[in-house]
């Protein structure tokens, strides 16, 4: 069956990029159409792909500066011309879902999240700093951006969630029923280390909503050794608030992430995320994690078995389960095994089962 995949934007690597390498790899014939792509930041296999970009790919900056370009996406994508194509994949956080397959042909649509921008405006602005003024001046633009939204979601004809949380957000925000595919892991890049070291782990991006805040006021009061690796426009204000038993290292390879997450006593995750691969990386190499009961992290922790909750996103609330963590109590083996129902073969597997089981029944 001709088929299109449909993903947001390709200047910069994220879970988002992961899944659509699935995609390509399940579909290899398949062009990938997105809004703009920015080959020097993308890995170099990439350049190898039938990518096609729409109108926005030409504009001042928008590889480096996406937002101010935020009303041109629904046009950019409903303007594709997928004629030809019997199957359309979405893979979509944003805006791609808008695309418009020819008659006759099936949209799945892979929802990362409903679109944050629309849906999730408060965080959103608060996250990147805008003032007031502006979020006055948006929230108009922003009521045309859901009604468009929305409308665009009952053009698909069958919605996949990556967690429980997003097919919570499809139902509210789209009235649309969705099954829950969770995306795929690479499992087998990490190994558990011959004995734990004696230190916390926080791994990621040091952005606000991210909560790495929460971490370091907990270790602060603490004092025992968490370490962080990541960088991002956070660092500076998250280092000064930091004791010496907080060390920061920086962006860190693949191969270090891994043997950093084998070594730690346990993997922390204080953020609120749709789904969080990181911890599901810290459980192949099976270690415990510390994560706040929100999101994802109920569809990928175990309490008791591969980890532990803490309830409020505040540093008492983290500081309490740090202090109850006990690294006995968690078997190694458990912990991997359970981590391996998030392995990128299992995506495949379940993706394909599904589209030839829509396919079956049209």
């Amino acid at each position: 069956m001709p088929t299109a995949l449909i993903h947001d934007w390709l200047n910069q690597i994220g879970g988002a990029e992961d899944v659509l390498e699935s995609l390509v790899r399940l579909f290899p014939s398949a062009p990938v159409f997105t809004s703009m792509y920015w080959p020097e930041m993308m890995p170099p296999h990439y350049h190898e792909w039938d990518i096609r970009v729409s109108f926005m790919d030409r504009l001042p900056l928008v590889h480096q500066h996406q937002q101010p370009y935020l009303l041109l996406y629904p046009r950019a994508f409903e303007s594709f011309d997928l004629s030809g194509f019997d199957l359309v994949i979405s893979n979509k956080s944003g805006f791609c879902h808008g695309v418009r397959p020819a008659a006759g042909a099936m949209h799945i649509c892979y929802c990362l999240t409903p679109t944050r921008y629309a849906w999730g405006f408060d965080d959103y602005a608060a996250r990147e700093g805008l003032s007031a003024p502006m979020r006055a001046a948006l929230r108009p633009v922003l009521r045309g951006l859901q009604r468009w939204d929305k409308a665009a979601a009952q053009r698909v004809d069958h919605f996949i969630a990556i967690s429980s949380e997003i097919q919570r957000r499809i139902a509210q925000f789209y009235g649309r029923e969705s099954v829950v595919i969770y995306p795929p892991v690479e499992t087998a890049r990490f190994q558990p280390a011959a004995r734990p070291e004696d230190y916390f782990l926080l791994l990621g991006r040091l952005i606000p909503y991210k909560r790495t805040d929460l971490a370091v006021q907990a270790f602060n009061r603490l004092g025992l050794p968490l370490v962080v690796a990541g960088d991002g426009r956070d660092r500076a204000r998250l280092e000064a608030m930091a004791k010496p038993n907080v060390r920061f290292l920086g962006r860190v390879s693949d191969g270090e992430a891994a043997d950093l997450m084998a070594r730690c006593r346990a993997f922390v995750f204080p953020g609120l995320e749709d789904f969080g691969i990181a911890p599901v990386q810290a459980m192949a190499a099976g270690r415990p994690v510390i994560a706040y009961s929100g999101g994802g992290a109920l569809d990928t922790v175990v309490e008791g078995r591969t980890g532990l909750f803490f309830r409020e996103q505040t540093p008492n609330s983290l500081e309490a389960a740090v202090r109850s963590f006990d690294d006995t109590c968690f078997e190694t083996g458990v912990i991997r095994r359970h981590a391996k129902q998030f392995d990128t073969t299992v995506f495949e597997q379940r993706l394909m089962d599904f589209v030839r089981e829509k396919q079956k029944g049209t």
